[in-house]
């Protein structure tokens, strides 16, 4: 009775946590698997954990679980008596060896290749400055006269007023247009942060005193969440980052503004790609 008990809690706090985990846009309850893809290197990681890892994960699962119940009940004290005596069996060795190498090149192999993609991109159209600080995010836009602004978590009466999610929401949305190929500078003032986006499959760390890379190309408009993925201090659960996803017309209208709130005047259309 205890131990089932104990179980069904355990099951249920699973389910919990999965549920907080898979956010589509936002959190969902009883969510399960993945973010809805919004970049096309987070629909390689879809396709590759889908189509790839899960059926050989389920498959090695089913058959250890088959070869132990099989032991189990096979050569327990009452079916087998008398157990045997030898040691090595030298095929069996050779194969729980070469199958595993086998299965890890298999997944190597296209790994590499989504490791490749997600790294950065030849041909940038714009770039965003991403710094981490304790315990928000300032952004800047060096294409665009290099204006900057910090973003910082909404709470308590100002999330109401804007209708916004818990958590999730903040006071100064990044802005980025769709079907460009934008490139990421991440870094950070303090300690090591982590900017991370599930939707765009970004989770990169920034490290003080270090510019690090990556890009985005977001293939749908919208607005995507994500939070600091590094303990970073006692606010860490207060870092999150919202994004909004805007055609590119909405996009250089909303540039034109920024650079007026900044008294920056700059050239707002985005740079072809080479």
């Amino acid at each position: 009775m205890r131990g089932g008990l104990i179980l069904g809690l355990t099951l249920a706090a699973g389910a919990l946590l999965l549920g907080d985990m898979a956010m589509a846009d936002q959190p969902h309850n009883w969510g399960l698997g993945m973010q809805e893809a919004a970049s096309p290197v987070m629909e390689d990681i879809r396709a590759m954990h889908d189509d790839l890892l899960m059926p050989i994960i389920t498959v090695i699962t089913l058959f250890v679980s088959g070869l132990m119940i099989y032991v189990m009940i096979r050569f327990n004290r009452r079916a087998n008596p008398t157990p045997s005596s030898f040691t090595h069996n030298t095929t069996v060795e050779i194969v729980w060896t070469v199958v595993p190498v086998l299965i890890l090149v298999v997944i190597a192999i296209p790994s590499f290749k989504l490791l490749y993609k997600a790294d950065r991109t030849d041909n940038p159209e714009m770039t965003l400055k991403v710094t981490g600080n304790q315990w928000y995010w300032s952004y800047s836009y060096p294409d665009h006269g290099d204006f900057s602004f910090d973003s910082n978590l909404l709470e308590g009466d100002d999330l109401a007023k804007a209708g916004g999610v818990r958590q999730l929401s903040t006071d100064n949305k990044v802005v980025l247009p769709v079907d460009t190929n934008i490139r990421l500078l991440l870094t950070a003032s303090d300690v090591l942060h982590n900017w991370a986006v599930p939707a765009f499959g970004i989770k990169i760390d920034t490290v003080p005193g270090r510019l690090r890379e990556t890009w985005v190309r977001i293939t749908k408009e919208g607005t995507y969440f994500g939070q600091c993925s590094e303990l970073c201090g006692t606010r860490h659960a207060y870092m999150p980052i919202e994004v909004e996803a805007v055609s590119k017309e909405k996009f250089e209208a909303w540039v034109k503004q920024a650079q007026a709130r900044n008294g920056v005047s700059a050239p707002t259309k985005l740079a072809a790609a080479q």
